[in-house]
């Protein structure tokens, strides 16, 4: 028995897996990348859970499939999965699809090495350093340090950690015994993760002070001197500040010099939570919306949005030069990180993750800018901001479109005011009935597959569009289709 094989194995038959492979790389430049990026296809095709349970046969069995099976069920996941790089795609803060990424996402895949030491991942580690280098200099540092992380949730956690070492080392062996109360600082339009990276660091939601925002969802640096007075009276450690370039809905920036100033004054550690917005660094027009992000003390920032580099890419930057992120997070695994190695084991750079397997994130950006330069990208950035301003104006001279307000990033946020409530803004369950638009229209537009637009409530606000410009093959076409689309949606609402 110990010699006999599944009835449809590949193993040992490099001809027949080569075959397959052939064909599945066909079957994604059809289906996905061809198919995909049509404006003529549906972004998805719905299905309700059940049905799709059954069309997809999901069950996991003892014998194996023959390649025509498996061919046939690629094609099904492609075909019931959302196309995230469809042109009508304007779900999330990630979309479209960069040629070059995705090259650089095959060929990471295909090497399937992790990138915890030089000695499986010499390449990547000089790149990941590269790459992290050149990110660096954007937010307006000569040096420093810094990691690919999974994700911007993590990179905000990563930063808190840092933060709590930095300012109390011996919890890292202690624990939170050694701690006394601690505070951080962060706005109320900030990302989830952060009171998420408080709970799962022992600190407690309640150690996250919400600082309050402006009517554009900016944290107010009076408020945050506020929160700090009153922490320190309730007897807590004041010991970050996180700060939001590009919140989640509105897109707001937050007035980074003056917040430096705030964390100057009472020696507190400046992250900025630039996932979103980071990007924008890359062009010459609006990187002042950024301004003084050079005196933060960590920088979260995602290519994978408005770069369309791929999920995931999401960089942790550093100003420290001291090796914090090693002395935070190592553990000097003996059988990774010998001491005695033929080779500089400072390039062995794993012991700064809290992971062990980590996965290389750097190529895919690496290509991308190679192929598009700094100036492709600045243009990207830029093409994304002209077509925002674009929706806005031809929104404005529609019957039954509100902005919620003027955007000052990609987002744009709106109402859409079906034909039954225009002019009937004085009734009194005008907001009630307006909150419900939103999902109707979200249904039937997934359940057409003609586009998917994402929708909120937001503080007093019902619920409204957030129309999110980020891919870089959109066009003004686009942005009229989005607009004639929801009018044709709701014409009898």
């Amino acid at each position: 028995m110990a010699d006999s094989k599944p009835v449809f194995s590949l193993d040992g038959d490099p001809m027949a897996a080569e075959a397959l492979l052939r064909d599945v790389f066909g079957i994604v430049v059809t289906e996905v990348i061809r198919k995909g990026t049509s404006a003529s296809e549906k972004v998805c095709e719905w299905k309700e859970p059940e049905e799709l349970k059954q069309l997809l046969d999901l069950e996991l069995r003892s014998q194996g499939e023959a390649s025509e099976q498996i061919l046939a069920r690629c094609r099904e996941v492609i075909r019931y999965s959302v196309k995230t790089c469809h042109p009508h795609f304007f779900n999330q803060l990630f979309s479209g699809l960069d040629p070059h990424a995705l090259a650089g996402r095959i060929v990471t895949e295909s090497l399937n090495t992790s990138q915890y030491t030089y000695e499986i991942a010499p390449v990547f580690v000089l790149m990941e350093e590269e790459v992290l280098k050149k990110l660096r200099a954007l937010v307006g540092w000569s040096s420093g340090d810094g990691v690919f992380c999974p994700g911007g949730s993590i990179s905000n956690m990563y930063a808190v950690n840092l933060a709590r070492y930095q300012r109390y080392p011996d919890c890292k062996q202690r624990g939170l015994r050694a701690l006394p109360p601690l505070a951080l600082f962060t706005s109320k339009e900030c990302h989830y993760s952060i009171k998420k990276g408080a709970a799962f660091l022992g600190l407690g939601t309640d150690s996250v002070r919400v600082v309050k925002t402006d009517e554009r969802g900016k944290m107010i640096p009076e408020d945050l001197e506020r929160q700090i007075s009153l922490a320190e009276a309730e007897g807590a450690v004041p010991f970050l500040v996180s700060a939001t370039s590009g919140t989640t809905v509105l897109g707001a920036f937050d007035p980074l010099e003056a917040i430096a100033d705030v964390c100057q004054r009472h020696g507190l550690w400046l992250h900025v939570d630039a996932a979103w917005g980071g990007s924008v660094l890359l062009s010459q027009t609006h990187r002042h919306l950024l301004d003084g992000i050079q005196r933060a003390d960590s920088v979260a920032w995602n290519p994978h949005k408005l770069l369309t580099a791929g999920l995931q890419c999401s960089a942790l930057l550093l100003r420290d030069t001291s090796n914090l992120l090693k002395r935070c997070h190592g553990s000097q695994a003996s059988y990774l990180f010998q001491q005695d190695k033929f080779y500089d084991v400072a390039l062995d750079t794993g012991d700064k993750v809290v992971q062990c397997g980590r996965r290389v994130d750097c190529l895919k950006l690496w290509l991308m800018w190679k192929a598009q330069g700094g100036q492709g990208l600045e243009r990207r950035v830029d093409q994304a901001f002209a077509l925002a301003w674009y929706l806005v104006e031809e929104l404005k001279k529609r019957e039954g479109f509100e902005l919620v307000m003027e955007p000052e990033f990609v987002n744009v946020c709106f109402w859409f005011v079906p034909p039954s409530l225009r002019g009937k803004k004085e009734s009194p369950d005008y907001g009630e009935r307006l909150s419900k638009v939103a999902p109707v229209l979200k249904e039937r537009m997934v359940k057409e597959g003609s586009m998917m637009i994402g929708y909120q409530p937001h503080g007093t606000r019902g619920n409204f569009f957030r129309m999110v410009v980020a891919n870089p093959a959109l066009t003004r076409a686009d942005m009229d289709f989005l607009l004639n689309e929801l009018e044709r949606l709701g014409q009898d609402l």
